[in-house]
């Protein structure tokens, strides 16, 4: 078997950025949608707007040389190379803690979290919640390696991201995800291989419970309404992903406005951002996480994880300690009392007042606070 860590550093060529901006440049662009909103998708003026900055003002350098200063490396999980990030705190105690990103998102997602969690005297915490961190890279996704066969779903990931831990010496650690990576983190408690000793998930998929239908919480109400707005209004992209993501590809690869518009899209749906992504990312944290797509050509290969898992999760019981974070603009929400009946060692159940879909992209410190006091719940020993 093979099992080399070998180190990784991101190489962008000039050639290649020249090409991404004459693309740019070149772009085909449809006329403006009917309504003045964002009802049939990103509009054109912004899209043109957000796409001349990317063309002419973006600085992907500064991006590379930030993720090229995080220790990086690849190792191959069942022939697959595997891209991720591998920070070891300076603090003696630190506990492994494996995180996992979700479509349309990317290791980008945690670099805010980084600092706080491997080395929280630094920022202001407490020296007994630092983390070593462990962030892979999705099969098909950034600088992952492409799965060129079927089988690549939640399941063999969560079984391959627990082989790359003890690869990686740890044998006994912490999961979080959010998005795909809340189904893999989940799916690393169903297992339950013995390694992983507690799981924290935002986006928990939990049924609604029957026997609470004549007694909802305004919470539940809400959140029986969100799913009814994702089947009308936003499940779209997941429904082209599950069925064509081949189809898709080549207009994703292809078109580097395409692709940001793709993404872009669910930056406004799902942040908490009062209509305006920009008002919850910046331009640049958004670009940033589009290169990511962009440049390994990642349009079709990310979408495959829909293809393998999509409306296969299951609802397997997760009998392993976790923890579970709410927040309001999150695609599916759950309550503490129907999640219990899923998580059925839940430690920690925490609902905001702030924050969408990406946690720990737009409220990092709620992030972080939330996983310090989820996993001091459930100790590694014993």
């Amino acid at each position: 078997m093979n099992d080399t860590i070998t180190p990784y550093t991101i190489q962008t060529s000039d050639e290649q950025l020249a090409a991404l901006k004459a693309r740019i440049l070149d772009t085909r662009w449809p006329e403006r949608e009917t309504p003045d909103d964002w009802t049939q998708g990103i509009p054109l003026a912004y899209t043109r707007e957000l796409a001349e900055y990317w063309a002419n003002d973006y600085d992907w350098r500064a991006s590379e040389r930030r993720l090229n200063a995080l220790p990086q490396f690849t190792t191959p999980l069942d022939g697959l190379d595997i891209h991720f990030l591998h920070i070891r705190s300076p603090e003696e105690n630190a506990r492994p803690l494996l995180l996992t990103h979700g479509w349309p998102g990317s290791i980008i997602e945690f670099m805010k979290v980084i600092g706080p969690l491997t080395d929280p005297v630094t920022h202001g915490g407490k020296a007994e919640d630092a983390f070593h961190l462990v962030c892979p890279s999705l099969p098909g996704f950034a600088y992952s390696g492409k799965p060129d066969q079927p089988g690549w779903g939640i399941e063999k990931i969560a079984t391959e991201w627990d082989t790359l831990m003890q690869r990686l010496g740890y044998e006994a650690y912490y999961a979080q995800g959010g998005d795909w990576g809340a189904l893999v983190t989940t799916t690393i408690g169903v297992q339950n291989l013995g390694r992983c000793k507690g799981i924290h998930v935002n986006m928990a998929i939990t049924a609604p419970d029957p026997d609470t239908m004549g007694d909802l919480t305004d919470q539940e109400q809400q959140a029986l309404a969100g799913m009814k707005h994702y089947q009308d209004w936003d499940s779209g992209y997941s429904k082209q992903q599950s069925t064509r993501p081949q189809t898709l590809g080549y207009a994703l690869v292809d078109s580097p406005v395409g692709q940001m518009a793709w993404i872009v899209e669910k930056f406004w749906a799902w942040t908490d951002c009062d209509g305006h992504p920009e008002n919850a990312l910046t331009r640049d944290e958004m670009l940033d996480n589009v290169m990511l797509y962009w440049l390994p050509a990642a349009g079709a290969s990310s979408a495959r994880i829909y293809w393998e898992s999509f409306g296969n999760t299951g609802m397997d019981a997760v009998t392993m300690p976790s923890g579970i974070s709410v927040f309001p603009h999150e695609i599916f929400r759950t309550s503490k009392r129907w999640a219990e009946k899923r998580y059925q060692d839940l430690r920690f159940f925490a609902a905001h007042e702030n924050g969408g879909h990406f946690a720990a992209f737009e409220v990092p410190e709620v992030f972080v606070t939330d996983l310090c006091a989820a996993f001091a719940e459930m100790p590694l020993e014993g």
